[in-house]
C-alpha cells in the first residue's frame, strides 16, 4: 500500500487565469452561502459563494476597478 499526497488545486478563472475573489453585494453574501443561490458580482460573473477571503487574497481586477469608481467606494485618501 503506497500513500500520495496531492496537492490543493489551482482553480482557474476564464478571465484572470488565477483565483480571484469579486466584490459581491454584502446582503446576498450570507444567502448564497446558507442557500446555495447564485450572485452576480460587480464584473457580471455570476456565481454561488462557497469561500471567504481571507486578508490578502487576490481581488478580481475588474470588480476592484468598477468598486473603486463607485461613489463611496475604494479608498479616496479623505
Amino acid at each position: 500500500m503506497t500513500t500520495q499526497t496531492l496537492e490543493d488545486p489551482q482553480l482557474k478563472d476564464a478571465d484572470t487565469g488565477s483565483e480571484v475573489f469579486h466584490y459581491v453585494r454584502k446582503a446576498k453574501i450570507a444567502e448564497s452561502a446558507v442557500m446555495g443561490n447564485m450572485v452576480q458580482a460587480l464584473c457580471g460573473e455570476v456565481f454561488p459563494v462557497t469561500k471567504t477571503p481571507k486578508p490578502g487574497s487576490p481581488v478580481c481586477p475588474a470588480c476592484k476597478e468598477i468598486y473603486e469608481s463607485l461613489p463611496g467606494g475604494g479608498d479616496s485618501g479623505a
